[in-house]
């Protein structure tokens, strides 16, 4: 081979070399930072199906491709100091949550997030207390409550209201006024539901209960502030986005990762979609 052309290979192979450990190194940094990704999912079941219900499999690969993409996940008092200014999170920060304290939580969700060592945070319905496993599908009871709270997961169990899931006949959400309702009588009935949704977990749980997420993620300005008085300091929509230090600490996003359509990498690109550009 001439002289000539064979430093002309050695170039171009050193110049390839090089774009590849670039394209590596560029593939490491951050995609985002000072800001969350916080999922919502709902009930995880190798059998039952519904739009909002994905399988052990499946929520196991979301959560598992994402930690290879180098993605962080948080604990809830993690991302507390994070929203209240006290505390940083880790640059592309994932917080796992879950709606409505289903059952099957405890039964196929939770080995995949001890598994993983993936925190989460369940949002329940404590006026299901009573009759647990009557629900379809069914809840949790204290009991359970309290072995998912006591697993090395590290997992929380905060409101998701006590009655007030679920809507009238009209169509209307529990948690809205009702037209007969002054809005005095309202203000009392939230903040009456909302404390009892917090005394009825703190007598399960060790942790401070004083975040919940509003059924359906439906509410308005009134609602809220009425939870907020009762002692809440963090709600959770279902409006979909990326949570930042600085929010409104009763209106955070969330991004859905519970319907059984959502690959890995389409649950990654619905992260990605909602990035805050920062300055």
């Amino acid at each position: 081979m001439p002289r000539p052309f064979r430093l002309l290979v050695s170039i171009v192979l050193a110049c390839a070399i090089l774009l590849t450990a670039v394209s590596g190194f560029a593939d490491q940094s951050p995609r985002y930072a000072d800001q969350v990704a916080v999922l919502m999912y709902h009930h995880v079941h190798d059998s039952d199906k519904s739009s909002g219900t994905i399988t052990p499999a499946l929520f196991r690969d979301q959560l598992a491709y994402l930690q290879d993409e180098g993605y962080r996940f948080i604990t809830l008092d993690q991302f507390r100091g994070f929203m209240d200014g006290s505390g940083e999170v880790p640059d592309n920060a994932v917080l796992v949550t879950f709606d409505d304290g289903y059952e099957s939580f405890n039964t196929f969700a939770l080995p995949v997030l001890q598994q993983l060592q993936i925190p989460a945070v369940n949002f329940i319905i404590t006026g299901s207390l009573a009759h647990p496993k009557e629900d379809v599908p069914p809840k949790m009871s204290a009991d359970d409550i309290r072995r998912a709270t006591a697993a090395p997961a590290s997992v929380e169990a905060q409101c998701h209201t006590d009655e007030f899931h679920g809507k009238r006949d009209n169509g209307k959400a529990l948690l809205l006024q009702d037209s007969a309702e002054t809005d005095a009588a309202y203000r009392e009935r939230l903040a009456a539901d909302t404390a009892s949704c917090i005394a009825k977990l703190k007598a399960i749980v060790d942790k401070p209960v004083d975040t919940l997420a509003y059924p359906y993620g439906i509410y308005d300005s009134k609602a809220a502030a009425a939870i907020a008085s009762a002692g809440i300091r963090f709600a959770f929509t279902i409006a979909p986005g990326m949570a930042v230090a600085g929010g409104n600490p009763m209106n955070i996003p969330r991004i859905n990762g519970g319907n059984p359509h959502i690959t890995p990498k389409a649950l990654q690109k619905a992260i990605t979609r909602r990035i805050v550009a920062r300055p």
